[in-house]
């Protein structure tokens, strides 16, 4: 059962891939750019990565984004921000986040 568990946790740690100019460049040299969850560590990215797309990560690096704030008339608050992280795959292996048509 608590296998089970820890499969469904490192499947809701990986939010969305980040998809920019930038990193679409980065994709050529096996970078790959995910937000993920702000409390999880590096060794947690590295595993999910791992379990979900089946590939062998050489690198993490993170970043925490500054908290932006929004106003709406007199009224302030905080944008959802999440974690960034950088993922360098091995030479073998990638990701395929572009589907196919």
């Amino acid at each position: 059962m608590t296998n089970i568990y820890y499969k469904q946790k490192l499947l809701n740690l990986i939010k969305y891939p980040i998809i920019t100019d930038k990193t679409t460049k980065a994709i050529e040299d096996n970078t790959y750019y995910f937000a993920v969850d702000k409390k999880i560590n590096k060794q947690e990215i590295k595993q999910a990565i791992e379990y979900i797309f089946d590939v062998k990560v050489k690198k993490v690096n993170t970043l925490n984004k500054p908290i932006k704030i929004k106003k709406l008339g007199k009224f302030k608050g905080r944008i959802v921000q999440h974690k960034k992280a950088i993922i360098k795959l091995d030479s073998e292996s990638s990701i395929n986040i572009f589907e196919n048509s």
